[in-house]
C-alpha cells in the first residue's frame, strides 16, 4: 500500500536484526517493580501494549546491573533473585509475539544510586560509589570508584546482557546518557579523576568503550547494541556537542545505533523530558550533527509526537530512527494508526508530566489522556455488550468525550449533548495558548473519535431533567463540567477584565495592553501570565496564598516556576485582591497594607466551581446515572477522561 509517511514506515537493519518500522518505543519505567527487583505481571503488561500498538522495538527500562554498588530503583536480572531470569522471559515474549522487537536498557546510576526508592530511609544505609568524591546535592557522601570495583561493575554489563539475550531480547541499549555512571565519566563536571579514566576525552571514554566490549564479547557480532548518549550535558561545566561528537566517533565502533538524547536528568529535567514551554523536537539537532560525523545508524528523540515531523527527520537524514516515549503512553497506538495512514486518529501526548509525577508520588502509572495506562491487566481490549443501552451523555468536555467513545466501543446507542456550539469543554479556552494547543486539540480528536465510533453528537443542546425524560434513556452519564469563580471584588465585572475561560474569547482586548494583572496564582493563572509574558507584555501574578500553582503536578510545577521567573513575571503572593480598577488591583498585603498592582487589564483566574445545580437536577433522571469529572469536583482532564472511561465500562 501507499504509505502516508513511507520513511517513518520503512524497516531497517540494525545489526542482524531487521525492525519492521522506524518508530521504537523509548526507556520508560514499569507499572510495577517486585520487592526482589523483578519485572512485575503489570509491567508485562505494560511494555505487551507498546508492541500491541505496533512500535518497531520497546525498550525494557533501567535494567541495573551492578546491585552491590547500586541501589535498585528499577529491575535486576540476577541468576540469584528467584524468577528474575523468568520474569525478563515471559516480558521479552510479551513483546515479540506482536512483532516488535524487544530490547533491554542496561544501566547504573553511580552516585545517583538509591535516589528513587520509595523507602526513601534505604538509602542512608547504601554505599554511594561515583566516579569521583563528592558531596551530592541531598548531603550524601559519595566515594570513588576504586579499579577493582571498575572492573567487576564493567564484567556484570557483559553477564546482565548475556542473562538478556538468553531471555529473548533481541538488543541491548546500554544507558550512556542523563547523568547516569557512564555518563559521570564521560562529564567533565563529574568526573575528577586523574588515573586512566580521568582527564582526556579519550580517558573520560574509556569506561564506555570497556562496558560496550564487554556487553558486545556477551552477546556476539551481529547483535545489535543501542548506546544512549547525551549529545550535549547542556549546563555549564558539562560537555557541549563539540565533545558529543567526538565521543559518538570514539564509541561508534563498538556500537549498531547511536541513541541521542540530551542533558543531565539532575540538572536538567525539562531538558531530558523537554516540558510544554519548549518546541516538538527540540533536541534533534544534536542528533542531526552527530549523524553527520558517524557511520552507524543514529536515533533521535524529544517530544516528537507528530508524524509529519518525524516523517521529515528521517526523510532529511537527521537521523534513522525516531524514538518516543511520553507519545506512546498518549497513544500506544501511534505507530499502527502511523502504518495505517490514520494519522488523524492519533491522540496526542500533552507533554504535561501526570506520567511521571504520578510515578514519582505512587509509583504507579497514570497518562492524562489514555486511561489504560498503568491498568493494562483490568483489560486492554473493550469487551461488547451483549444488550446495547440507550445512553445519554451530558457534556462535551474531555470526560463526556471519554465516556461516549467507551460506551460507542462496546455496542451501545450513545447520543453526545454539548449546551454550547463546539466540543471541548474547558479545553476549548487553550487554543489561544500557544504551548498548550494540544490540550485544545485533544478535544477535537475525541470528537472525531466519537463521530467515528457512531456517537450522535447534538450541539446548541442543553440537557435538562425534561429532555433525558424525553429521550427515554437507559443511561445518563453526567459530564457538566465547572463554571468559573468570580468573586463579588468590585470592578471584577469591569470592561478590563477577562475571565481566564474566555480568553480566547476576548484576547483581543490585551493585544494592545502593555501591563496586565493575572489575579489568581493557580495553574491555569500562571500558564496564563507565561503566555502573556511571551507576547511581550509587563505581568503581574497575583495570588493570596503563600506560593503559587499548589495544583501542578510535582514534576510539572518546578519547570513552571522556572518559567514565571525566566520570563521575569512579577509575583505578588500572599496578596488578597480587594477592587479592581482602569489602573490594576488594590490588594492588602500580608502585613495588611493596601498595596496597588498597576495594569491596564487584569485576567481573571481564581478558580473553578462544580455545576452541581445541574448534577442535582439530574442525578434520577434514568435508571443508570454517572457523575463525572469537573462537575463532581473540579479537578484535572486526567480525573474527567479516566471516570468517563470506567463510567461507560459500567453500563
Amino acid at each position: 500500500m501507499k504509505r502516508k509517511y513511507p520513511n517513518l514506515c520503512k524497516p531497517i537493519q540494525i545489526g542482524n536484526v531487521i525492525f519492521k518500522n522506524r518508530m521504537f518505543s523509548a526507556p520508560m519505567g514499569g507499572t510495577d517493580i517486585t520487592a526482589d527487583c523483578t519485572i512485575g505481571p503489570k509491567s508485562t503488561a505494560f511494555y505487551e501494549l507498546r508492541a500491541k500498538g505496533g512500535a518497531g522495538a520497546i525498550t525494557v527500562s533501567e535494567c541495573m546491573v551492578h546491585p552491590e554498588t547500586d541501589g535498585s530503583h528499577a529491575y535486576h536480572l540476577d541468576l540469584k533473585i528467584v524468577d528474575s531470569l523468568a520474569s525478563f522471559t515471559y516480558t521479552a515474549d510479551a513483546i515479540r509475539r506482536h512483532g516488535a522487537i524487544p530490547s533491554v536498557e542496561l544501566s547504573h546510576s553511580g552516585q545517583y544510586a538509591g535516589t528513587y526508592l520509595v523507602d526513601k530511609n534505604k538509602k542512608q544505609g547504601l554505599s554511594q560509589w561515583g566516579v569521583s568524591p563528592s558531596v551530592r546535592p541531598d548531603g550524601l557522601e559519595v566515594k570513588e570508584l576504586t579499579q577493582e570495583i571498575i572492573d567487576d561493575i564493567v564484567k556484570s554489563y557483559g553477564e546482565v546482557a548475556g542473562l538478556a539475550k538468553r531471555a529473548g531480547f533481541e538488543m541491548i541499549m546500554v544507558h550512556g546518557g542523563h547523568g547516569w555512571l557512564i555518563n559521570q565519566f564521560l562529564s567533565p563536571y563529574f568526573n575528577k579523576r586523574t588515573d586512566k579514566y580521568g582527564g582526556s576525552l579519550e580517558n573520560r571514554v574509556r569506561f564506555a568503550q570497556e562496558v560496550l566490549e564487554s556487553v558486545r564479547e556477551a552477546v556476539g557480532e551481529g547483535f545489535p547494541i543501542e548506546f544512549r548518549l547525551s549529545g550535549s550535558e547542556l549546563f555549564e561545566g558539562g560537555y557541549d556537542l563539540a565533545e558529543g561528537i567526538e565521543i559518538a566517533k570514539l564509541i561508534e565502533s563498538r556500537v549498531d545505533l547511536l541513541h541521542v538524547s540530551a542533558g543531565t536528568y539532575q540538572r536538567g529535567f525539562g531538558i531530558t523530558h523537554p516540558s510544554m514551554f519548549v518546541p516538538h523536537g527540540c533536541n534533534v539537532y544534536l542528533a542531526a550533527e552527530i549523524k553527520k560525523h558517524v557511520s552507524v545508524p543514529v536515533a533521535t528523540l524529544g517530544g516528537l509526537n507528530d508524524p509529519a515531523q518525524m516523517e521529515e527527520i528521517i526523510a532529511s537524514g537527521k537521523a534513522d530512527v525516531v524514538e518516543m516515549a511520553r507519545a506512546l503512553l498518549a497513544d500506544h497506538e501511534l505507530p499502527r494508526k502511523v502504518m495505517a495512514n490514520k494519522d488523524e486518529d492519533i491522540v496526542k501526548c500533552l507533554r504535561c508530566f501526570t506520567c511521571m509525577a504520578e510515578r514519582a508520588a505512587t509509583s504507579t502509572r497514570r497518562c492524562t489522556v489514555n486511561p489504560l495506562i498503568g491498568r493494562e491487566m483490568d483489560g486492554m481490549e473493550i469487551t461488547p455488550v451483549l444488550k446495547p443501552k440507550k445512553v445519554l451523555v451530558a457534556g462535551g468536555g474531555p470526560g463526556g468525550l471519554q465516556a461516549a467513545i467507551t460506551a460507542a466501543r462496546r455496542g451501545h446507542k450513545v447520543i453526545l449533548c454539548e449546551k454550547s456550539d463546539a466540543l471541548g469543554g474547558i479545553l476549548k479556552g487553550e487554543q489561544a495558548i500557544p504551548f498548550k494547543y494540544e490540550m485544545y486539540e485533544l478535544g477535537n480528536t475525541l470528537g472525531r473519535l466519537a463521530q467515528k465510533e457512531g456517537v450522535e453528537i447534538r450541539l446548541n443542546a442543553e440537557v435538562t431533567k425534561e429532555y433525558v425524560e424525553s429521550e427515554n434513556v437507559d443511561a445518563l452519564i453526567i459530564a457538566v463540567g465547572s463554571s468559573p469563580l468570580v468573586p463579588s471584588i468590585p470592578g471584577l465585572n469591569g470592561e478590563n477584565v477577562i475571565v481566564v475561560n474566555n480568553y480566547y474569547l476576548e484576547k483581543d482586548k490585551v493585544k494592545d495592553a502593555e501591563e496586565i494583572v493575572v489575579l489568581g496564582g493557580g495553574l491555569a493563572g500562571c500558564e496564563t501570565a507565561i503566555h502573556l509574558a511571551q507576547e511581550g507584555k509587563k505581568v503581574h501574578l497575583v495570588e493570596m496564598r503563600s506560593e503559587l500553582a499548589p495544583d501542578a503536578n510535582i514534576r510539572h510545577r518546578p519547570i513552571l516556576l522556572d518559567e514565571i521567573e525566566k520570563q521575569g513575571i512579577e509575583v505578588h503572593t500572599e496578596f488578597k485582591g480587594l477592587k479592581v480598577s482602569a489602573d490594576g488591583v488594590v490588594c492588602l498585603d500580608k502585613d495588611g497594607k493596601k498595596v496597588s498592582v498597576p495594569g491596564t487589564h487584569v485576567i481573571c483566574a481564581l478558580g473553578q466551581k462544580a455545576n452541581r445545580n445541574v448534577v442535582n437536577e439530574l442525578i434520577d433522571c434514568a435508571p443508570y446515572v454517572s457523575q463525572i469529572g469537573d462537575c463532581v469536583r473540579p479537578s484535572t482532564i486526567t480525573t474527567a477522561v479516566y471516570q468517563g472511561h470506567h463510567a461507560a465500562l459500567d453500563i
